[in-house]
């Protein structure tokens, strides 16, 4: 049975799951979840996601959503299978999950923050952006981003010297940082090692295989 994913390609947590589906070759079939007419909010998809946030992905009748979560679960499910993105060495294992922490801990909030705040507000009608807390948010990701230099002068990837699914967390929000309303990209390319890991992770034809169905 193929695999359904709820959701919409331009999300970024949609992305990652597009992305780890692609580097895993797994057929899938994208769900579309209408936000413009609060279908993620409606009964009948709360009974999928009880916080009404999209993706789910139904895998013959078993339901698992949180994007980060979904990637995981497609990882061991298909481990034979494309692209290893967890590491099984014990000692590799640590640094992946320590990379994986790296990303909820120092880089989502303050890059997310930045997309909501100087992007999406406008999209939906969420008023001005606060300058206080994009100002703020800007000091945390630089100070965030000079760590990432250091670690990534040592290693390849931030979970170490394989591209794991640590690296693909990063991608829809990194990518963020690019947009001509955030204006933020200097922060990767002003860091030589950063910039030669993100231009790494963004050359995967998984990743430009979700921006094209994203139409980005």
């Amino acid at each position: 049975m193929v695999l359904k994913l709820y959701g919409l390609y331009f999300s970024t947590c949609v992305q990652r799951v597009v992305t780890t589906l692609k580097e895993k070759n797994v057929e899938f079939e994208l769900v579309p979840v209408d936000l413009s007419k609060g279908e993620h909010k409606q009964a009948a998809f709360l009974e999928k996601q009880p916080f009404g946030v999209i993706p789910v992905l139904e895998d013959d009748g078993f339901l698992i959503y949180e994007s980060r979560a979904i990637c995981r679960y497609l990882e061991q499910k298909f481990k034979n299978q494309g692209t290893q993105l967890i590491p099984t060495d014990l000692k590799a294992l640590g640094l992946f999950e320590q990379g994986a922490s790296i990303e909820t801990s120092y880089f989502d909030a303050n890059a997310s923050g930045l997309a909501f705040e100087l992007v999406f507000k406008a999209m939906f009608g969420a008023g001005a952006p606060d300058e206080a807390r994009v100002k703020l948010l800007t000091q945390k990701l630089t100070s965030a981003l000079d760590v990432y230099e250091k670690i990534l002068s040592k290693q390849e990837y931030i979970g170490g010297n394989q591209f794991t699914l640590a690296d693909i967390y990063h991608l829809p929000y990194g990518n963020y940082l690019f947009h001509p309303q955030v204006n933020l990209g200097h922060l990767i390319n002003d860091r030589p090692h950063v910039k030669a890991w993100w231009e790494k992770i963004t050359k995967r034809d998984s990743w430009i295989q979700a921006l094209k169905l994203a139409g980005q």
